[in-house]
């Protein structure tokens, strides 16, 4: 099944905690000189114009990035260094378009990084391989996690990991689970960061329990909840990120940004996160 376009989706709630997580990680990277090889195993579209009619449909950036967008002047801390590369991508002074994970990955990448991009979807990948011109960048149409299993090891000495699939088939949580152990058994160090969405059916429980049987340890999970689940509609009602072995000190970064995030988003937006599995 391919209906999946996040074109609909762009700069929702979701995405500003899935980015802004993404991209703080990246940073601590970035504090090593050593090279990394990064992995989008669901790509999508680089960049999203939210004037196009995909995005004016559901008009989900009001709820999501445009409040954030609007409070910029108070930000501080990895909030703060997020909005400024989001205001690198506008070609004018105001929000106009939201970048997908590719060019949140692209944007940071140095001479000696790697940037491989899997996207399934014929129409989605068409939009991404018209954008891309960047020799440390491959981009593929394909399975994203089985050109991930494809890839191991990488040549570089650390990995960094996105999966984000769209969730289409509830399958595709226990699918996670195994990929995610597989990774964890090929690449002991490699930084894995999975987005799944809380939804009232609740599947990502599966995902959840699931890493608790693998063997898998040091994962951290973040979680936002826009409303309660059943609360006014149907649908998202949060997001999670687990990430498998996150830098020191990712966690209270990523904790102060979304602190602010959920103030500006207002009651009863909240943020919780925890280690679900320890060291």
């Amino acid at each position: 099944m391919l209906a999946y376009q996040h074109a609909y989706h762009a700069g929702n709630f979701a995405d500003v905690h899935k980015h802004l997580t993404l991209v703080t990680l990246r940073e601590y990277l970035l504090r090593k000189d050593s090279p990394v090889t990064y992995v989008d195993t669901h790509a999508g579209r680089g960049l999203y114009p939210l004037q196009a009619e995909e995005a004016r449909k559901l008009q989900e950036h009001r709820e999501g990035v445009e409040p954030v967008w609007r409070a910029r002047s108070a930000a501080s801390g990895a909030l703060e260094a997020w909005l400024e590369r989001l205001a690198t991508a506008q070609p004018g002074a105001g929000l106009t378009h939201y970048p997908g994970s590719p060019w949140w990955l692209a944007e940071g990448l140095r001479e000696q990084d790697r940037l491989s991009l899997f996207e399934l979807h014929p129409g989605e990948f068409a939009h991404l391989d018209e954008r891309i011109e960047d020799a440390r960048i491959r981009h593929v149409h394909g399975d994203g996690l089985a050109g991930l299993r494809r890839m191991l090891p990488v040549a570089t000495p650390r990995l960094c990991v996105l999966i984000d699939p769209s969730y289409e088939l509830k399958e595709e949580y226990r699918e996670l689970v195994s990929t995610l152990a597989w990774v964890g058994r090929k690449a002991r160090h490699a930084v894995v960061a999975v987005w799944y969405p809380l939804l009232p059916a609740g599947r990502h429980r599966e995902l959840l329990e699931g890493l608790k049987g693998s063997g898998l340890r040091k994962v951290w999970r973040s979680e936002v909840r826009l409303r309660e689940p059943g609360a006014e509609r149907h649908g998202m009602y949060g997001s999670g990120m687990l990430v498998l072995n996150p830098p020191w000190g990712l966690e209270q970064a990523v904790e102060e940004a979304m602190s602010q995030v959920t103030a500006i988003w207002g009651a009863p937006a909240r943020h919780q996160a925890d280690w679900w599995l320890p060291e």
